[in-house]
């Protein structure tokens, strides 16, 4: 469903898109849990992970609103139990935020958005048999930088935030299925460049 709306938000995107200017942005991100998972089989986590995450930004004309897709290669998650590697999940975190963007007459631009996120699993290995897809809201907040010199390229750094639980199945314990807590904050720095 989420994946529909963000396919058909886009479409609407680009059909007005000589009325207002796209940005695209490259960034490294690390996408850090936030919370661990008790379990009847001891505490469950998901590990740290870096990336690439380039993303695309629509502006809204004259306005101060615009749209932001973040992508990302996929990441390859290391999932603990008992601070012991059992298993690697491989995912796809596409993310959509709407986005308010505080102009003022500084070369720094903060920004808040919302919107929604997904967990789209490409792969599973060791004892997670099965990790299903998630979706959720997410919420983002950072600030753009254009240096004196720069035309149309600047500088960025954001914090976003993402409410993602997805099912997990162990091929233990008679296939032991449970929610693992993720909630992950991907922070991410990067060049952005507007057209």
């Amino acid at each position: 469903m989420l994946r529909q709306a963000a396919i058909i938000a886009l479409l609407g995107l680009s059909t007005a898109s000589f009325a207002g200017g796209w940005q695209l942005k490259l960034g490294g991100s690390v996408l850090a849990p936030t919370q661990d998972t008790n379990t009847p089989l001891g505490v469950v986590k998901a590990d740290h992970e870096y990336n690439f995450t380039p993303s695309v930004e629509y502006f809204f004309g004259d306005t101060p609103f615009s749209a932001e897709l973040l992508l990302a290669a996929p990441f390859n998650q290391d999932v603990q139990l008992n601070g012991d590697n059992v298993a690697k999940v491989k995912h796809l975190p596409p993310t959509l935020t709407v986005k308010y963007n505080f102009k003022n007459s500084t070369r720094f631009t903060p920004y808040i958005g919302v919107g929604g996120t997904a967990l789209i699993v490409w792969d599973e290995s060791g004892v997670a048999d099965k990790v299903k897809n998630d979706y959720g809201f997410a919420g983002q907040v950072g600030f753009n930088y254009q240096p004196a010199d720069a035309k149309n390229w600047g500088v960025f750094f954001d914090v976003r935030y993402a409410d993602l639980s997805p099912e997990v199945r162990l091929n233990v314990a008679n296939n032991y299925k449970f929610d693992l807590d993720i909630d992950p904050i991907v922070y991410t720095i990067g060049y952005s460049y507007k057209f």
